[in-house]
């Protein structure tokens, strides 16, 4: 358990190629939400060797994002930044909630949201 003055930390940041793409979505109050996957796809030192780490990743963007992810097409490279949360009460598996969105590939400056 945490001492009492730390406070738990949950940002995650992650790279990969657009897998799929759902559609656009909105919320009872009009908020736009994209569920995506995202391949990842690196080489990491763990116990002072490396090994290769590849993985797919449930994303759900809402708002900005969403809407900034509408241009991306599967294949194409970004990087996210956001939260993990549990997908539903039901479903505990973990999801990324996507709080910014670069693309690493494809423009010259990259978009952020």
């Amino acid at each position: 358990m945490l001492p009492s003055e730390d406070k738990p930390s949950n940002l995650t940041q992650l790279s990969g190629r657009l897998l799929e793409r759902g559609a656009l979505r909105r919320t009872p109050a009009g908020i736009p939400v994209l569920e995506f996957l995202l391949a990842h796809l690196s080489t990491q030192v763990e116990a002072d060797v490396e090994r290769k780490v590849e993985c797919e990743m449930a994303c759900v963007a809402m708002g900005r994002p969403a809407q900034v992810l509408l241009a991306a097409k599967p294949g194409d490279g970004i990087r996210v930044a956001g939260f993990l949360a549990a997908r539903s009460l039901k479903r505990r598996s973990p999801i990324l909630h996507v709080n910014t969105v670069e693309f690493v590939e494809g423009t010259e400056n990259g978009i952020q949201a």
